[in-house]
């Protein structure tokens, strides 16, 4: 094992993600299909919480504050959601809330392992992976 070079920071996780939204109200029903909470932070903003994490959702037409990205883009975004469920009974739900698989069920290499995969795009054309791992694609 090689010991890796020290740079002053230690990360320890993710905390949160920042989407750029053309409709934040659509954008949050549609991650409370997957599991989400919505919940209302800091001066009325609107954030998807997953377990210890968030999406933080920022409407497009409305700069939040000085430190958003570059060039804030509805529809850029790429991640996964993990989940413990079964993909079957995940693509059975997505199937029973009118949500489009768009590819998968897959294997793919998560951060720790194999993941088992699907994709699907949320309201802004977002790439949502939600993948389990151990499971069989």
């Amino acid at each position: 094992m090689t010991d890796k070079p020290t740079t002053g920071v230690t990360p320890t996780g993710i905390d949160h993600l920042v989407l750029t939204v053309e409709d934040v109200a659509a954008t949050g029903a549609f991650y409370e299909t997957l599991g989400g909470e919505v919940v209302t932070f800091g001066d009325d903003r609107t954030a998807v919480q997953f377990g210890e994490r968030k999406i933080n959702l920022h409407p497009v037409d409305h700069r939040v504050a000085d430190h958003v990205a570059e060039t804030p883009t509805p529809g850029s975004g790429d991640f996964c959601i993990l989940t413990e469920t079964s993909i079957e009974t995940v693509v059975d739900h997505l199937g029973e809330n009118g949500i489009d698989v768009v590819a998968g069920p897959v294997e793919r290499t998560g951060a720790v392992g194999t993941l088992t995969s699907v994709y699907v795009r949320d309201p802004d054309g977002n790439l949502v992976e939600i993948g389990t791992y151990g499971g069989e694609a």
